[in-house]
C-alpha cells in the first residue's frame, strides 16, 4: 500500500492522456534548418519543449514521452530537474506527438500532461495534375512565426515568388497553381525564415 503520495500521482505507472501540467509550450528551435529547396536533408530538426514545474515538493525529475502517435509512445527521456528538452533528428513531414510526466523519489509517475503534436515542416509535395490544364495541388507543413515563400521556375535557374505568408499555426497548408496550369512543366521550391 503506498501512502502519502503527492497530488498527480498514482501507484502505478501509466501512459494514459490526462491534464498535469499547468503549459506544455513549444519554442521552435530549428538546428538543422537549412533556408532554400525542400526538402532538408541530414539528420532532422530540432523542437524544444518548456513546461511549468511541478507544484508538488516530492517532484524528483520529468520524462518526457514522444513518438508518431499519442497512444503507444516509442521514446522515454528522463531529463532530471529540467523543465525543458531539446528533440532533436524530427524528420520532415513527419507528426509527433508529446507528453512530460513527473516522477517522486520511488519512481511514481503522474498522469502524462496534455499531448502535444507537432509537424516538422520542410517538406514539399507535388500531387500529379489530374488533367491538361488542371493546376498542380502543393501541400507543405509550417510552423508558427515563419514566413514561407512558395517559388515557381520552369527552368530551374530563375524563380519567381507565386505565394508568400507568415504562418499562426501549425499545420499542412495547401495551395493550388492556377498560373501554372497551362505550362508543361513547373518546378517548385519552398523557402523560410
Amino acid at each position: 500500500m503506498v501512502e502519502n503520495l503527492p497530488d498527480g500521482f498514482s501507484p502505478r505507472r501509466t501512459k494514459t492522456p490526462g491534464a498535469w501540467l499547468a503549459a506544455l509550450a513549444l519554442l521552435l528551435a530549428f538546428c538543422s534548418l537549412a533556408h532554400g529547396a525542400v526538402p532538408v536533408t541530414g539528420s532532422g530538426q530540432s523542437l524544444t519543449l518548456t513546461w511549468d514545474p511541478s507544484i508538488s515538493r516530492n517532484v524528483a525529475g520529468y520524462i518526457v514521452y514522444y513518438g508518431a502517435d499519442g497512444t503507444n509512445f516509442e521514446y522515454g527521456v528522463d531529463v532530471g530537474n529540467s523543465t525543458s528538452y531539446v528533440a532533436c533528428g524530427l524528420q520532415p513531414g513527419q507528426t509527433n506527438c508529446f507528453a512530460v510526466i513527473a516522477y517522486n523519489t520511488q519512481g511514481v509517475e503522474s498522469r502524462p500532461s496534455n499531448i502535444i503534436s507537432y509537424i516538422v515542416p520542410g517538406l514539399l509535395s507535388v500531387a500529379p495534375k489530374t488533367g491538361p490544364r488542371s493546376p498542380a495541388t502543393i501541400r507543405f507543413p509550417v510552423a508558427p512565426g515563419h514566413t514561407y515563400q512558395l517559388q515557381a521556375s520552369v527552368n530551374l535557374q530563375t524563380w519567381s515568388t507565386i505565394w508568400q505568408s507568415t504562418a499562426t499555426n501549425n499545420a499542412w497548408f495547401q495551395f493550388q497553381d492556377v498560373e501554372g496550369a497551362n505550362l508543361r512543366m513547373r518546378f517548385y521550391r519552398l523557402v523560410w525564415q
